[in-house]
């Protein structure tokens, strides 16, 4: 099955587009990878379909660089009201304010969380700070949605977060872009259905260069070790199946961006590419390589190999049975409410929003929930360690509610 053959394009501007920011700005402001003009496939005979008559009251908290408070289409939602935004910079709350049409600015989360009238928050933070941020509003009885990724680069951090989740009852989500992408949408909807059989072999890769990180809090990018960011490539596998990586052995390589990337930095990490080779829980491979520091054609991709078919944007099928059985499957996205962009990063912000309101109004659990959140992020931080170990084979935790 060949997308670009039975398909419906949709362009949306990303999340630095007009619809938030106005078209001078967009004119004007540089473009960050991922938020550029995204083509994404969408059938239009399966239109959105509402759930509920309800709006949840949501509150949204962060506004930098990527200014992600604004990117995935709350303000757009009819299921959403945006209640409350937050941003410790006073510039960048009225701006979030204004991108979501709220009047309710509060200095910070912990202002925020006070209102026992917000049902859930979007926690679109500093990455260092996303677990702490995520606890507090589970613990205040809000259901939450992070940016990616779920941890950095702690794994005791892990354990508390899945321990909140646990205690608290409450929904948690983590906005993965690629969990979206048309590929990893197609290639999900093809494993469910058996096609693949088992995943023998996925590559996924996230290559994002410049000789400069990109303005943060607290330059917490500045020099970290990639595989603490590798999410938007091991969701080839986790978001694709559900399933978890076991082990892995990871080879990193020295940058010559000496800038960035120095054993004197606040990571002393020297490493701009780690490529991990791991071990999944169905006893197939994965490559997830990951680099900042390489130049050529940025971005988010990957593909699938099974033992019945494959999948690289299109459905390979290894004979003419399974062609027969599997080729009906409908593998486009479906269309958002009215009004609502698929946004960038592939198309994907828009159905990661809308996955998640309708989780909390339907009482599910939303595609990146806590299990494949840590699944997707805590692969990487084993892998750096086994990139300073010169390639050791180590244990992935593995995590159950």
């Amino acid at each position: 099955m060949n997308l670009s053959r039975r398909n419906f394009l949709t362009g949306s501007l990303a999340g630095m587009g007009a619809a938030c920011l106005g078209k001078s700005v967009m004119a004007d402001a540089p473009k960050i990878q991922g938020f550029d003009e995204t083509i994404t496939q969408v059938d239009p005979t399966q239109p959105w379909q509402p759930v509920s008559d309800r709006k949840v009251r949501v509150g949204i908290v962060g506004y930098g660089t990527c200014q992600f408070g604004a990117q995935f289409g709350f303000q757009s939602h009819p299921n959403v009201e945006i209640v409350a935004v937050s941003d410790l910079f006073p510039d960048r709350r009225a701006g979030l304010a204004k991108a979501c049409h709220c009047e309710n600015e509060c200095e910070s989360l912990e202002e925020m969380i006070k209102d026992d009238s917000i049902e859930a928050v979007f926690v679109a933070t500093d990455a260092p700070s996303h677990v702490d941020h995520c606890i507090k509003v589970m613990e205040s009885g809000k259901h939450v949605a992070t940016a990616v990724p779920a941890v950095f680069g702690n794994l005791e951090d892990a354990d508390r977060l899945l321990e909140t989740v646990r205690k608290t009852g409450q929904t948690y989500a983590m906005f993965e872009t690629s969990a979206f992408h048309d590929d990893v949408y197609g290639a999900r909807k093809l494993y469910k259905a058996g096609a693949f059989g088992k995943m023998v072999y996925t590559e996924g890769e996230y290559y994002h260069y410049g000789t400069q990180s990109a303005d943060s809090y607290k330059n917490w990018r500045t020099g970290m070790p990639v595989q603490w960011y590798p999410t938007h490539a091991s969701a080839y596998y986790t978001c694709v199946t559900g399933g978890s990586f076991t082990r892995v052995s990871c080879l990193g390589m020295k940058s010559v961006q000496t800038n960035r990337y120095t054993e004197s930095g606040q990571y002393g990490n020297v490493f701009g590419t780690e490529v991990a080779l791991m071990q999944t829980s169905e006893g197939g491979m994965a490559r997830i390589a990951v680099s900042f520091d390489t130049p050529g054609i940025p971005g988010e991709k990957g593909r699938n190999r099974g033992q019945y078919c494959a999948f690289e944007g299109q459905f390979i099928p290894a004979n003419d049975e399974i062609k027969e059985k599997y080729q009906p499957i409908n593998i486009l996205k479906p269309m958002l409410p009215p009004n609502m962009d698929a946004g960038g990063h592939g198309g994907s912000h828009g159905y990661l929003c809308n996955d998640f309101i309708e989780a909390i109004l339907l009482g599910r659990q939303p595609l990146v929930n806590i299990l494949v959140a840590l699944n997707t992020t805590v692969c990487g931080v084993v892998a750096h360690q086994s990139a300073l170990r010169d390639g050791e084979s180590l244990p992935i935790p593995q995590y159950t509610l």
